[in-house]
C-alpha cells in the first residue's frame, strides 16, 4: 500500500507536542497584527509564511524562537487567544487528528496587563468552540528561563478546578543554561496537585538535561532525540539511556523542527527509527506548524519517506501516542485506541 499524504490525512492521529504560539495561521497573524497596529516582516499571507519557515535557513533553537516574537505579540487579549485556540482545533481536525495536547506558556500573554486566570479562561472557551470531533487538552508551559513558576502552577491548577482541560506542565524556552532543576518546587507542587510533566530536554543540551529533567519526575520527554548521544554504535546503552529504557519514559520526537533547529542536517539522519529499534517509546509530533510549515501528516510522511517507513510504523508510533496521552480516564483511553483500530482499518483495501 502506498503511504501517500492522502493516506495519512485519513488515519487518525495523535499529536503530544505542539505549541500554540507556534501554530497560527498566516492569514490570523496578519489580521492581528493589523487590528493592533503590530509591524510584520510580510504582509501577504504566502510570502509570511515563507518568512516564518526556518528550513533551509541554518536556523539553531535560539533563532527558531525568535520569530515566536511575532505570534507572542499577538496574543495578549482574550479574544485573540480564544480564536486562536479555535483556530487550532479546527487545523488540527481537518488534518484527521483525533486527540491533542497542545502546549502553551499562559506568562507570555501577561504583557498588556491580562491575569494568568484569563490566560486560561480564554484558551478553553477557544477549545470548547473548535470541533467535537477532535479532543484537545493543555500543557502549560513554564518559561525556563524567568521566575513565574510557582505562580503558574498555581493559576494552571486553579484553571483545571474550574474545568480548564489543564492536563501538566511543560518547560519550555531555551534549554541551554536554564536547566528543569532551575524550577524544581514549582514542578514539585505541579506533581502534587495531580498535574503531569512533560518536559523540554534533549533538543538544544544533551544526556545532562534529559537527566536533569528525569530527577525532577518528567513522564515525556519533549524532544529528547539528543538521547541518541548516549547510545554507542556497539555495547549498552550509556546511563542516562538506560534510565529513560528501563523508565518507558517516552519521546515526544519533531523530526522536522529537529531539522530545522539544526539538531539534524537531513531528515535521512534522524535517529528516529534507531531510537525505536533500540526500544524507546518513540511518538512523532509536529512542535511548531507555523514555523515548520509542516502538518501531524506531513510530518509522518517526511519521516516514512525518510526512513522506509509502512503504514504499520505509523499506526505503531501513534499506538505508542495514544498508550502515552495523560488520559488519567482508563475508559477514555480505551475509546482513543479503539478509534484508531476502527481509524486504520478503514484505509486497508
Amino acid at each position: 500500500m502506498d503511504l501517500t499524504l492522502e493516506l495519512l490525512r485519513r488515519a487518525p492521529k495523535v499529536l503530544l507536542h505542539d505549541h500554540l504560539d507556534g501554530g497560527l495561521r498566516p492569514e490570523t497573524v496578519l489580521d492581528l497584527a493589523r487590528s493592533v497596529g503590530h509591524q510584520l516582516p510580510a504582509t501577504d499571507p504566502a510570502d509570511l509564511a515563507r518568512w516564518f519557515l526556518q528550513g533551509g535557513r541554518g536556523a539553531d533553537l535560539d533563532r527558531y524562537l525568535a520569530a515566536f516574537g511575532h505570534t507572542v505579540a499577538l496574543l495578549q487579549t482574550e479574544a485573540a487567544l480564544a480564536r486562536v485556540a479555535r483556530e487550532c482545533v479546527e487545523d488540527l481536525d481537518a488534518d484527521g487528528v483525533v486527540y491533542a495536547e497542545v502546549r502553551y506558556a499562559p506568562e507570555l500573554s501577561t504583557s498588556g496587563g491580562l491575569r494568568l486566570d484569563a490566560v486560561f479562561d480564554a484558551l478553553a472557551e477557544g477549545l470548547a468552540a473548535g470541533p467535537r470531533t477532535v479532543e484537545v487538552r493543555l500543557l502549560t508551559c513554564i518559561m525556563r528561563q524567568e521566575g513565574r513558576g510557582e505562580e503558574v502552577v498555581t493559576a494552571a491548577l486553579g484553571a483545571r478546578d474550574r474545568g480548564v482541560p489543564v492536563v501538566g506542565i511543560d518547560l519550555a524556552g531555551p534549554e541551554s543554561g536554564f536547566p528543569a532543576s532551575r524550577h524544581a518546587d514549582a514542578l514539585r507542587r505541579a506533581r502534587d496537585g495531580g498535574l503531569h510533566l512533560t518536559l523540554h530536554a534533549g533538543e538544544a543540551v544533551g544526556p545532562s538535561s534529559i537527566a536533569d529533567a528525569l530527577d525532577q519526575g518528567a513522564e515525556r520527554l519533549g524532544h529528547g532525540v539528543r538521547i541518541v548521544e548516549d547510545l554507542a554504535a556497539d555495547g549498552p546503552p550509556g546511563p542516562v539511556a538506560q534510565r529513560v529504557l528501563a523508565g518507558g519514559v517516552p519521546l515526544e520526537l519533531c523530526p522536522t523542527s529537529n531539522l530545522h533547529t539544526g539538531v539534524v542536517d537531513h531528515l535521512a539522519d534522524h535517529p528516529v527509527e534507531r531510537l525505536r529499534r533500540a526500544g524507546f517509546r518513540v511518538t512523532v509530533s509536529t512542535d511548531n506548524r507555523l514555523m515548520s510549515g509542516v502538518t501531524l501528516s506531513e510530518e509522518l510522511a517526511a519521516t516514512a519517506a525518510s526512513h522506509g517507513w509502512q503504514l504499520e510504523d505509523v499506526r505503531a508510533v501513534t499506538d505508542t501516542a495514544a498508550e502515552v496521552a495523560f488520559l488519567d480516564d482508563e475508559a477514555a483511553r480505551q475509546a482513543l485506541r479503539g478509534q484508531i483500530e476502527r481509524g486504520f482499518a478503514a484505509l486497508r483495501p
